[in-house]
């Protein structure tokens, strides 16, 4: 320490050299630090083995997202058509009076019941007509006796005639008159049998054997030939689906397709075969109608609603599972991989939705590479790891 003339004191040199060595050593070694970190960042690194090299676009194949894909090929899918539609009877036949009509006397059957063919359904009152018939009887049995008399008188007056006791005139006349009697004979059996016909038309019967639908008449009622249908039946009791189908589908289908019929609130499936599909389309709703056969059963009924699955028969197309399949504003798509690696969209037509999957119509030949799952979260172009899924064994 010095001593100033002013009487103070002042500090020397020896004080501050510490401190100031010790602020350099310290901004020096900071220095050397960030050096080293700089150096360390800036060299170039070599890949460690196993990793990922650096694909085209200098991102590391172990980086990119795997997918799962899968070629679809080509399947043989059985083609449905789904429709619906009413029951009826297939062959429906109304049942009126025949003949003149009258008053109902009783009605032998309910609906539900099965009939024969010719079998009385009910009676109509026939006393007039019955005696209408005896008479005409009775008028054949005079005709009969007058005609037996003329044969007679031709038969002496042949023997005579030869004895000269009459002349051949004579004989003529009796003989046209012998003619005369045997046509009035005849002229009395068809009357007869005419009445004898229209009295068997007064009980109304079954055109053919089948089973009743419906019943509109109780006894006492006057019914005739204008009072319409007094019962309805189904011939041989046998059913139909009356389904209206699109044309596209109507041109794909045969006489005799399998189908499947299931009534509404029915548990049950019953199987027909299409027996008459409708030669015109409608030109307001372009649809024409297919008619299915169905065996009788209690369960289908006329007038209900049934829906039916028709087999349209078989055809090879790709299947995928509903996952692969993409929506957009444009329609239906899939992710297709290149053989870069990279996701394609491509444009495909869905057909029948199958146990199996959805049934792809066009858009894909069947070997291409398809994005099975999360191809909403992929881009056009992006390059992903493809994961190759092998076929389930059978």
């Amino acid at each position: 320490m010095n001593y100033e003339p002013s009487g103070g004191y002042a500090l020397t040199d020896e004080t501050e050299a510490p401190s100031r060595r010790r602020f350099w050593i310290i901004a020096t070694v900071a220095i050397v630090l960030i050096l080293v970190v700089a150096f360390v960042m800036m060299r170039p690194h070599k890949a460690a083995p196993g990793a990922g090299a650096p694909t085209s676009g200098g991102q590391p194949a172990d980086q990119l997202p795997p997918v799962t894909v899968a070629a679809p090929g080509n399947n043989v899918v059985d083609r449905t058509i789904s429709g619906t539609g009413s029951l009826a009877a297939r062959i429906d036949m109304p049942v009126g009076v025949a003949g003149e009509g009258g008053r109902v006397t009783a009605v032998l059957v309910q609906p539900g019941q099965w009939v024969g063919a010719g079998q009385v359904l009910a009676t109509v009152d026939s006393s007039v007509q019955t005696q209408t018939a005896a008479s005409l009887a009775a008028q054949v049995a005079v005709a009969r006796a007058d005609a037996n008399i003329a044969q007679s008188n031709v038969d002496r007056a042949q023997a005579l005639v030869g004895k000269g006791f009459i002349s051949k005139a004579d004989l003529e006349t009796k003989v046209a008159t012998r003619d005369a009697a045997v046509a009035r004979v005849r002229v009395a059996e068809a009357q007869l049998a005419q009445q004898r016909a229209s009295n068997g038309r007064l009980a109304i019967r079954a055109p053919a054997a089948g089973l009743v639908l419906t019943r509109s008449v109780e006894p006492g009622q006057i019914v005739s030939a204008g009072s319409g249908a007094l019962f309805r039946m189904a011939k041989g009791g046998e059913m139909e689906l009356r389904t209206e189908l699109s044309e596209g589908d109507i041109q794909n289908l045969s006489v005799g397709a399998r189908a499947q019929v299931t009534p509404v609130g029915s548990n049950e499936t019953f199987a027909g075969t299409i027996w008459q599909i409708s030669p015109v389309i409608d030109p307001q709703t372009r649809r024409g109608i297919a008619r299915i056969a169905i065996p009788y059963n209690k369960a289908i009924r006329p007038g209900g609603f049934a829906s039916a699955s028709i087999y349209g028969g078989a055809s090879t197309a790709p299947v995928l599972p509903n996952s692969a399949i993409q929506t957009d504003a444009k329609g239906n798509f899939v992710y297709v991989i290149d053989k870069d690696d990279k996701v394609q969209p491509v444009r495909i037509t869905t057909g029948e939705v199958t146990d199996a999957g959805v049934t792809i119509t066009s858009g894909l030949s069947g070997s291409e590479r398809v994005v099975l799952q999360a191809g909403a979260f992929l881009n056009p172009g992006q390059k992903v790891k493809p994961i190759l899924k092998q076929p389930a064994k059978k």
